[in-house]
């Protein structure tokens, strides 16, 4: 077996078909088996998606016992050469799994390569790349000077922004959205440490592959992460799992540091965990609205209506919605006509009528925080968007 791919899910039954969706269109030609975890959830998953996708194997956990023990749970299962660890809120291009296999079998000494993450407006994810994060490291990040001085090789070292993100490095820490593992060398560095519930076990594997003698990698491969559409960020759980995380990898290899540091992260964290939960009781009597004026769907003419009928629903402050008619124009022709792209604030692909990688590459040239990208999949007729759209 080439690869096995791992996807842990909780609630997000139609990111996660999504994904499924696009991991399939990548996986041609290629021996793999999928597996995914669904750690109890309410929505339905475990019945919608061993009826659309028989193919995979899927370990229905009786409750949540974490991200971590969830993801060792089909590697013990898995006998892939090599292991690929996917949230349920991505999307890779056809032929991502490919060019990453590819990268692998001619690196020998990759232990784990990541990817280059974008969002829902095409914006590139800085933790996509990342060191780790020693004491002097956490105190800028937690401190906010990685937010005043973002290019600071020295401040800003946590997203490491010395390193080009269009080009491939040596790095230190992988993001678990996207981690291919080489099976070696994490039979050499161990499983996920079960003690991170949600948050840092990707720090932490990072940290042992590195100790075990391999590298990790960044490879400019772009693929779509609704970042934070798997949780929500804003409520107790997260604040509680994020920085205690934390904490469990401080504590782990950073034993002997210095204890006034030290103090004033756990100071910090507390302080940062108490303002969360202060916002969060705030925003409770605040309804979050965005205005959208104009949508295009990208689409044959056929299938126009029928999408848009599920956009106008998703969307009632639409004023308009245009059709850019694939039957007659190329999708990337519109990378070319970018002015006249300039006046839609959405933008509504169509599967399978455009390739994932064609989606993906749209977004990364065309991207803009005041546009958001949705994907429509006309099998099954839902539509996916950010998770601030409803």
């Amino acid at each position: 077996m080439d690869l096995s791919i791992v996807i842990v899910s909780y609630n997000v039954k139609f990111l996660l078909e999504q994904c499924l969706t696009s991991v399939k269109a990548a996986l041609a030609g290629t021996e793999a088996e999928v597996f995914v975890v669904d750690n109890h959830s309410s929505d339905g998953t475990v019945d919608y998606i061993k009826s659309r996708f028989p193919e995979v194997t899927v370990i229905a956990n009786s409750d949540n016992p974490g991200f971590a023990k969830a993801n060792n749970q089909a590697i013990r299962q898995s006998t892939g050469k090599y292991i690929l660890l996917l949230n349920p809120d991505t999307v890779i291009g056809e032929e991502n799994l490919f060019k990453l296999l590819y990268f692998m079998n001619e690196h020998s000494d990759a232990g784990a390569v990541g990817v280059r993450m974008i969002d829902a407006h095409g914006i590139f994810l800085p933790e996509s790349k990342r060191s780790f994060p020693s004491p002097q490291v956490s105190f800028c990040k937690i401190f906010g000077l990685t937010k005043l001085f973002p290019h600071s090789s020295t401040f800003g070292r946590y997203y490491l922004p010395h390193l080009d993100d269009r080009k491939q490095h040596k790095i230190e820490v992988l993001a678990g959205a996207y981690m291919m593992l080489r099976r070696e060398a994490l039979d050499k560095a161990g499983l996920l440490d079960e003690d991170f519930f949600m948050y840092g076990e990707d720090i932490d594997l990072s940290y042992r592959i590195i100790l075990n003698g391999y590298n990790n990698y960044y490879v400019p491969e772009n693929i779509l992460h609704y970042k934070g559409e798997s949780t929500h960020k804003g409520n107790k759980m997260y604040v509680k799992a994020f920085y205690d995380s934390m904490l469990i990898f401080y504590r782990k290899h950073y034993p002997k540091s210095n204890g006034i540091i030290k103090l004033l992260i756990r100071s910090a964290i507390g302080l940062i965990r108490f303002l969360a939960l202060i916002v969060k009781s705030k925003d409770k009597t605040k309804i979050k609205r965005i205005r959208h004026r104009r949508a295009l769907i990208l689409s044959e003419e056929d299938d126009f209506e029928a999408i848009k009928k599920v956009v106008a629903g998703r969307m009632p402050e639409l004023e308009f919605i245009n059709l850019w008619d694939l039957s007659d124009n190329r999708a990337l022709d519109a990378i070319c006509r970018r002015n006249k792209m300039k006046c839609f604030t959405d933008v509504v692909f169509c599967f399978p009528t455009m390739r994932f990688d064609q989606m993906i590459l749209m977004m990364d040239k065309l991207s803009d925080k005041k546009v958001t990208y949705h994907i429509y999949n006309k099998v099954s007729g839902q539509l996916c968007s950010p998770g601030n759209i409803r």
